[in-house]
């Protein structure tokens, strides 16, 4: 498949899907201890064409890649534009296509926590739950926010505690897991908020 990553059946592969606008330390640090704590063969970043719940498009797709290549140079890290060749708008689109794409590989979405909070917001957000198993580190000033949401609450059975992350990926869905990690405090409406990079 031309223009796609590159996986083998009985893989782990986490996903790591956003914006990007831009890539930061942040989402380096998350992809880090994702790899490491939930036991990976590699992360895919999915640089999006757009966010849905957000109202402003983001920078040019070519500069965000850039952008996500300069901040996460790692030979286990690859940065893609698979939703753009793909042409889906949602996150479970993606990973229907996906697993269609790639029958055998274990995938993870993995996500930050203030991404859980609000994740019963997503498009199909719990046939995602049933069908890839989720890792979710923590954010500033997201964790308690996280804890407390609807997704959180409604599949607290299912939750695996941190001391078993690596047994994430070959977990049944629904199955999710809950880190607690060093923070990185960045955010990528505070650089752009200070100009050091052009919205869409």
């Amino acid at each position: 498949m031309q223009g796609f990553p590159v996986a083998y059946r009985g893989e782990a592969i986490g996903l790591l899907g956003g914006s990007f606008d831009p890539a930061h330390e942040g989402h380096a640090h998350i992809t880090r201890e994702a790899l490491k704590r939930f036991a990976l063969d590699r992360v895919w970043w999915l640089v999006s064409p757009g966010n849905p719940l957000k109202a402003e498009g983001p920078a040019p797709m070519a500069d965000r890649i850039a952008r996500a290549r300069a901040v996460m140079a790692h030979p286990r890290v690859v940065i893609s534009d698979a939703e753009a060749r793909l042409g889906t708008r949602y996150t479970a689109q993606t990973l229907r296509r996906l697993m269609a794409l790639y029958p055998g590989v274990r995938f993870v979405w993995l996500m930050g926590a203030d991404n859980l909070a609000q994740f019963h917001r997503w498009q199909d957000w719990d046939w995602i739950m049933g069908h890839v198993p989720i890792g979710v580190i923590a954010r500033p000033g997201a964790r308690l926010a996280a804890r407390g949401g609807r997704a959180a609450d409604e599949y607290a059975r299912f939750r695996l505690p941190a001391s078993q992350a690596a047994r994430l990926a070959r977990a049944r869905p629904p199955a999710w897991c809950f880190l607690d990690v060093p923070m990185v405090k960045q955010s990528s409406s505070a650089i752009r908020a200070r100009g050091e990079w052009r919205a869409g």
